[in-house]
């Protein structure tokens, strides 16, 4: 694969992971993991919202890479994917810096 098209994978897959979290309540859900891994029901505790509701919200997230989940019995269990959060904000720290190969430098003179 090209160096381009590994580029604008991880561009995609960082776009998707931060359009998962700019919705408040999904950020707060990230926030609630962030201390360890909660059953479904946990989670619904702590909104008003009916478990369709959070059911998307917690597909969105996983489909995102940001939250693993796993059933146990009649129960789901969501937790952070710690990996792919770093990767994500080491990815967000080289778009924000300046660096050699920065496609700022094309515009340069």
């Amino acid at each position: 694969m090209s160096k381009m098209r590994r580029k604008e994978q991880i561009y995609m897959s960082t776009a998707k992971m931060l359009k998962a979290i700019s919705d408040p309540k999904r950020l707060r859900i990230v926030d609630m993991l962030s201390c360890g891994e909660l059953c479904a029901c946990e989670i619904l505790e702590e909104f008003h919202i009916t478990q369709p509701t959070l059911s998307h919200d917690m597909r969105v997230l996983v489909e995102a890479g940001l939250v693993i989940d796993r059933r146990e019995g009649k129960n789901i269990y969501y937790k952070l994917d710690k990996e792919a959060l770093d990767r994500m904000l080491q990815t967000l720290g080289r778009v924000f810096e300046d660096k050699p190969d920065c496609i700022c430098h094309k515009w340069k003179r």
